[in-house]
């Protein structure tokens, strides 16, 4: 426990925890309670825990959720009084919050996204022995990819569990065809303790492993449950028209028939920008060589790559013989990232060049036209840069004749724009994440869209019968996906009414029909009491929102302003928390405060990277709270002071020139010092900013008689007397009197001083002929708390946690990076909202973390100037 802590705080996650004192919390429960009703999932979180310290604890809850799901409700019961969430317009949550902050109460973030799940957080000052019990609901409807329904709870408790439990059921009237349940985490020991039960039209899930189940080992406190745990399914198709389900005034009808495939026309229009390089061109060129290999022989595409210049394989769209697509492989092999990015004349491009084949009648009559666009950056070059203007010339050349699909790559790309622009032509934008697994994610896309079975679908209902429409005219209907329309019924005692389905198939018009009549849920459910019998009616009203969402974000002012205002009114009707609307959770009074709100907010794809805070001021936490943070130093040197337990960071860059050699750690009471020196880039970049990074760190332990030298090249440690070298092409270990080493192949050292801190040094291999930058160092320090209070350097200084607040959040230099005074030291400071990367996880993409970017070298957060942490040697003292 950090000794400057005068409370403790303990986080109590849901489905993740961790504390600082987890010992004092006895966690009594953690449920998940999820009940689909026709592919309209509703899931309740409850988790229940008693503080059995003799003081009062800042306890934090803490969730995960899926990202297209909107929570509906939330509340807290602390001592017998229950604290509900109110959902409110945005704006009057933002202007309560900012109430409450001028006022000096306490109040902070409760969300933040990543890929597919969104983050939801919550802290309580809970009183000596009491317990808390939080509850989260959410709602989503379930969506048809690849031929499933996918149901996921993320699952990493960090500790053990007394009463822990996973249960979903399912009721699909259509009938289950399929059942599948699996988990990330499941060993052969917990693998049957997943019971799975499945009738016709009922499945039943459960996983209730006990606490000794849950031990990673015998006698330890490390549990097994850590990852995700998945449900999946489909329904039986036994006809075309689909399936309908009344209840309660509204309905739905999902339709997913089993049709032959129609062929496609595709061109793939690839962004080879400089920032394409490395990495992102080796992912693109893998994911398009695999998706080459799946054009039907029935399909026509094309490849058109673009930088400043525009460049296509052939003239125009192409058969997909086996010889073209050996032809059009080879050409992928070849391609290699130049310069600017010109968006617009390489999508204008391919559009012309699908029109001209339909006017020269190249291409079959009955097939689907589509553009695939891949980028990673904003449009910087050609006549048209601007997003605005680039999106009004695609809607006016492609005249709603083909369907762009939109693929952003990495954080840096404006997916706000691609988004837009994509909803605009019948397509849709999808990120694609930095990370491993990229060439996947786009495959995966392409998998998505390759089979077309309809075009130009119509689900028709009766006008004197129903109203309130979802969008009822799709222009593509692939296979395994799914139609999903609802209404509302005018007469609530019709029993019947026609439905009609017409498209475009692959030999002739698609015409289906057919009466309707509701199902008596009563006979296929007999024994049970309550199945969310007002499926129907949310079923509308989330896909309702979602649509109108949709709509705000093209069409003229007027138009996005009404169904704006439409999505409003019934997001606060429905209760559900979306991105126009915010959850008002009013904490309790304490001993310390009145009571306080906190804001949750549902981020769109667009914003999530940049807004995983919000609304963040320094009152989120009492002034003497100073939190162990966690430090590294990686990339342009880029410094991270991480606080964890703050949910923030601190951030700053240091620039000089190559050669420089800093400290970054010194201990006088225990004899250890850390220097680190930059190198430059080979020559200077066309932006003309030259880069540094760490290429050479010098660690000494001076009682244990250490030195260690660690380049870029190879790994030198002195100890006892002699030297002994390492190379980072071979993994290995040492296990000596005063040190241990962990070399992990042309990844890691690991650095272990004995009774003392562990060093983690990462490297970062470049391409070898890149014109510009070269290997370079990452330094992260484990168990700063060995350290003593003198420590010092560039890191060292912040080791034992840093005193600031942060206030007066207004726009900066760019609109997602916004500016705030930090005070900090007796001075005030302007400081701006950005990120910086953590590579611990993933070496090669690394992580975005927010943070609070000082600027000028960290002027006014270090302690001094930066040149007073300038010495002359590797091994030398400042």
């Amino acid at each position: 426990m950090n000794p400057r802590l005068t409370r403790e705080e303990t986080h109590f996650y849901l489905l993740t925890f961790s504390s600082v004192s987890l010992s004092q919390v006895e966690v009594h429960s953690v449920t998940v309670d999820c009940t689909v009703t026709s592919r309209f999932a509703h899931t309740v979180m409850t988790s229940k825990a008693f503080n059995k310290a003799n003081s009062s604890q800042e306890i934090f809850f803490e969730v995960e959720l899926p990202k297209t799901a909107f929570i509906t409700n939330f509340s807290m019961e602390i001592e017998g009084q229950v604290y509900v969430g109110e959902v409110k317009e945005k704006e009057k949550a933002k202007k309560q919050y900012e109430k409450a902050v001028s006022s000096g109460q306490t109040a902070g973030l409760v969300k933040a996204s990543g890929r597919k799940m969104e983050k939801f957080s919550v802290s309580v000052n809970i009183a000596a022995e009491s317990n808390v019990t939080f509850v989260l609901t959410y709602e989503e409807l379930l969506q048809r990819k690849l031929g499933r329904y996918e149901l996921l709870t993320r699952v990493k408790p960090k500790t053990l569990v007394q009463d822990f439990q996973i249960v979903t059921n399912i009721y699909e009237p259509q009938g289950i065809s399929y059942v599948d349940t699996h988990a990330t985490f499941l060993s052969n020991e917990l693998l049957p303790l997943v019971e799975k039960t499945v009738t016709d039209r009922k499945a039943h899930i459960s996983f209730s492993p006990t606490m000794e189940q849950q031990r990673k080992c015998p006698g330890c406190d490390g549990t097994l449950i850590d990852g995700d745990f998945i449900v999946s399914y489909d329904v039986k198709r036994e006809k075309n028209l689909g399936d309908i389900q009344i209840v309660n005034g509204y309905f739905v009808h999902f339709f997913a028939p089993e049709l032959p495939k129609l062929p496609k026309n595709v061109v793939f229009v690839i962004d080879i920008s400089g920032s394409m390089s490395g990495r992102k061109m080796e992912q693109t060129r893998e994911a398009m060589l695999a998706i080459l290999q799946q054009v039907h022989e029935d399909d026509h595409f094309a490849i058109i790559l673009f930088d400043s210049v525009i460049e296509t394989w052939k003239d125009s769209l192409t058969k997909a013989t086996k010889e073209n697509i050996t032809e059009a492989m080879d050409y992928i092999r070849r391609m290699n990232s130049r310069g600017a990015t010109n968006i617009n004349d390489a999508v204008l491009t391919a559009v012309n060049m699908l029109v001209k084949d339909r006017q020269m009648e190249r291409l079959p009559d009955r097939s689907a036209d589509m553009i695939i666009l891949l980028t990673d950056g904003m449009p910087n070059e050609g006549k048209y840069s601007n997003t605005g203007k680039i999106q009004e010339n695609m809607r006016t050349a492609i005249g709603g004749n083909m369907s762009l699909y939109c693929l952003g790559f990495g954080n840096d790309v404006d997916y706000s724009f691609l988004d837009v622009m994509s909803k605009q032509n019948k397509g849709l934008a999808r990120r694609i994440f930095e990370a491993s697994d990229a060439a996947a994610q786009l495959q995966g896309f392409y998998d998505e869209v390759a089979s077309p079975l309809l075009l130009e679908v119509d689900m028709h209902y009766p006008d004197n019968a129903v109203d309130s429409l979802t969008t009822s005219h799709f222009s593509y209907l692939f296979n395994g996906t799914e139609i999903v329309v609802a209404g509302h019924l005018m007469d609530n005692d019709l029993d019947n009414f026609l439905v009609e389905v017409v498209g475009q198939g692959l030999e002739e018009d698609f015409r289906v029909q057919g009466q309707v009549s509701a199902a008596d849920w009563d006979v296929f459910y007999p024994d049970e009491e309550y199945i969310f019998g007002d499926f129907t009616e949310r079923l509308w009203a989330y896909l309702t929102i979602q649509q109108l969402l949709d709509k705000s974000k093209s069409g003229t002012p007027d138009e996005k302003a009404n169904t704006t205002a439409k999505a409003l009114d019934m997001s606060l009707q429905y209760n559900f928390v979306t991105p126009l609307t915010s959850m008002v959770v009013t904490k309790p009074e304490t001993e310390d405060s009145t009571s306080s709100p906190l804001i949750a907010d549902k981020l769109t794809e667009g914003t999530w990277r940049k807004q995983t805070y919000n609304y963040i001021p320094a009152q989120s936490y009492p002034r003497h709270y100073q939190p162990a943070p966690a430090y590294f130093v990686d990339g342009d040197p880029h410094f991270m002071i991480e606080l964890p337990d703050r949910g923030d960071a601190l951030c700053f860059n240091i620039n000089d020139k190559p050669g420089t050699i800093f400290n970054l750690v010194r201990d006088s009471n225990s004899g250890i010092l850390v220097n680190g020196e930059i190198i430059g880039d080979k020559k200077t970049p066309p932006d003309g900013k030259i880069n540094t990074y760490f290429w050479r760190f010098g660690i000494v332990h001076q009682t244990l008689g250490v030195r260690l030298e660690v380049s870029t090249e190879d790994i030198s440690l002195f100890q006892d007397g002699k030297w002994v070298k390492l190379l980072w092409s071979d993994a290995a270990s040492i296990k000596g009197s005063n040190v241990d080493l962990l070399v992990t192949k042309d990844r890691s050292l690991t650095v272990t001083l004995r009774d003392s801190v562990k060093f983690v040094i990462l490297l970062h291999k470049v391409w070898k002929k890149h014109p510009y930058h070269r290997d370079y160092l990452g330094f992260y320090t484990l168990d700063s708390h060995l350290l003593s209070p003198g420590v010092h350097g560039l890191l060292g200084q912040f080791y034992h946690g840093i005193n600031y607040e942060v206030a007066h959040l207004h726009p900066g230099k760019v609109p997602e990076k916004p500016d705030a005074t930090m005070y900090v030291k007796g001075q005030e400071l302007n400081v701006t909202r950005g990120w910086q990367r953590d590579f611990r996880n993933d070496v090669k993409n690394g992580e975005n973390v927010p943070c609070w970017f000082i600027h000028n070298n960290g002027t006014g957060l270090i302690d001094g100037h930066v040149r007073d942490y300038i010495v002359s040697g590797l091994f030398k003292s400042v």
